[in-house]
């Protein structure tokens, strides 16, 4: 039977801290910059702002904690939030951890401008770490200043709360406040710097782990720190599995690898692309996690990344995902290695992540296409052919897929309906349909005829297989001109569309009819604008 919920003023949030109350603490009490070995955490306290201000909050993420209805829009909760006061039970941390990045060993990187407050328990037994981002220099903030702009705040509040209702596995965001302070950021990373507004973001999640808390002490040979903090995760985060040992051990690294797996398919369903898919960016519960310079896939591109850091490589490029995320596994699977001692079991997780993928994927495609199961020797040849033809002309994949939905399957076969009206339903997802000619234009009727014969050996109606695609194929993404919208009004004192696109959001399958602006292509206007396609990691 659940607990009935408690709702909460601020000041009665009660906290729980358990990692830093079980885990090794650095010695030095003092915040510069340094290397921190033999401790998982740093104390360290949010530097004080000048004027807090709340540009918007998650309902949702409030009730998780249990606060009452009016308590996020306080002045206290502005002052909490953006790290000027500490509640009762508080003990700012900022974590150790290292990491590759862009394929290569970076040595320790740690929380450098994250500053977890703590753990709050609510009334249904559930922990949820609350952490600061851009409150601040901490011992791991290496030559940076730990503060962060409104510019990329926006964008990680709003992505973090969209990625859930999309039912995307995610991290939270609770709010959003401006610092009253300007930062000096380089957006372009050309010499040109600029003062921007100061703004942090409180992240909410039930542990803020990653792959690189684990790297770090391994890669530094401090096997009893490591064993300490797997210990503690399993205890904390996985008991189902049971007290550790190294059999638990291994189910829980396979644990981790069929997580990262659902993740990684949940990111090609919806077409999201993270764009900096470091191992320090690596969530152990398999958690999309550190939102920088992000996109959803507009025109159906494999090899598009949002990270103009990763330009030439396209290491982090929307199709190479999937394996990114295997990398990353054998990475972390390196780091464990001294705990298990035989490479085999590791392997046999490893090879887990593979077929779990794998099988999911499939599946989710055939969600996305409005089939009731796979039929492997028909439908992957379908789901490859599909992949090629959204790539004969630049075709949005968001509308793509939602318009499929619209395909009538219920009359008359596929050879008898014209060619126009089996496309006239998808022509609103291509950005040149003027190209939508000759051999183009064949190749993709084809496919639709293809496709509705396959539709028309299922036992669902029109009406059923499309309620059953809408609740996949979402009608609303945080496209990144949409975003750079609302940070643009933000930075004019304007908070109306972050708060109106957090509301839009939060029911990304449903039509909302007087939202339809909000569901069309990227204008043409947005194709080269900063902040509206590729983006940097500066933030």
């Amino acid at each position: 039977m659940n607990k009935p919920k408690t709702t909460r003023a601020l000041d009665e949030l009660q906290f729980e801290n358990q990692f830093t109350r079980a885990l090794p603490v650095d010695q030095e009490t003092k915040n510069f910059r340094r290397q921190v070995n033999g401790a998982c955490f740093s104390r360290v306290m949010p530097t004080e702002v000048a004027r807090p201000q709340l540009v918007a909050y998650s309902k949702e993420v409030a009730d998780l904690l249990d606060l009452e209805s009016n308590a996020s829009e306080s002045d206290a909760f502005a002052a909490v939030f953006a790290g000027n006061q500490l509640l009762e039970g508080m003990e700012p941390f900022a974590m150790c951890y290292g990491g590759h990045q862009f394929g290569n060993w970076a040595g320790q990187l740690g929380d450098g401008r994250a500053i977890n407050l703590g753990e709050v328990r609510n009334s249904r037994g559930e922990h949820w770490a609350l952490q600061l981002k851009g409150a601040g220099p901490t011992p791991y903030s290496r030559t940076a200043d730990g503060l962060a702009v409104l510019r990329s705040s926006v964008r990680e509040f709003l992505c973090s709360e969209a990625m859930y209702h999309l039912g995307v596995p995610t991290t939270r965001a609770l709010s959003l406040v401006l610092t009253g302070e300007q930062v000096e950021r380089d957006m372009f990373y050309d010499g040109h710097p600029k003062l921007e507004p100061g703004a942090v973001v409180c992240r909410v999640a039930p542990s803020f782990l990653r792959f690189g808390n684990y790297q770090i002490f391994s890669s530094r040979g401090d096997i009893e720190t490591l064993r300490t903090l797997v210990d503690f995760t399993i205890r904390t985060e996985f008991p189902h599995l049971g007290e550790p040992s190294r059999d638990v051990y291994l189910n829980w690294f396979a644990e981790v690898c069929r997580r990262t797996a659902d993740m990684i398919v949940h990111w090609m369903r919806v077409g999201f692309v993270h764009g900096v898919m470091n191992t320090d960016n690596m969530s152990v519960l398999g958690l999309t996690i550190d939102y920088g310079p992000y996109g959803w896939l507009e025109d159906y591109d494999p090899n598009w990344t949002p990270n103009t850091t990763d330009a030439m490589g396209r290491r982090y490029r929307f199709g190479n995902q999937p394996q990114i995320a295997l990398w990353n596994l054998v990475q972390f699977a390196n780091a464990l290695y001294p705990l298990i001692e035989d490479a085999e079991p590791l392997q046999q997780s490893l090879d887990v992540y593979v077929d779990h993928y794998e099988q999911g994927w499939q599946n989710m495609m055939a969600e996305k296409l409005g089939l009731n199961s796979l039929q492997p020797e028909t439908d992957v040849k379908l789901i490859e052919e599909l992949q090629e033809v959204l790539q004969l002309v630049e075709t949005d994949m968001t509308i793509f897929f939602r318009k499929l939905a619209l395909l009538e399957v219920d009359g008359e076969p596929a050879a008898d309906i014209d060619e126009a009206a089996l496309l006239a339903p998808l022509m609103d997802a291509c950005y040149e349909p003027e190209k939508v000619v000759g051999d183009v234009r064949t190749r993709i009727c084809d496919w639709l005829q293809c496709y509705h014969n396959r539709l028309r050996e299922e036992s669902s109606s029109d009406a059923v297989r499309r309620e059953k695609m809408n609740r996949v194929n979402p009608k609303y993404v945080l496209r990144n001109y949409l975003a750079q919208l609302a940070i643009d009004k933000a930075e004019e004192g304007d908070f109306s569309l972050v708060n109106d696109l957090l509301e839009l959001l939060r029911r990304p399958y449903d039509e909302q009819p007087d939202q339809e602006q909000y569901a069309g292509k990227r204008p043409d206007w947005a194709r080269s604008r900063a902040g509206c396609s590729m983006l940097s990691c500066s933030s």
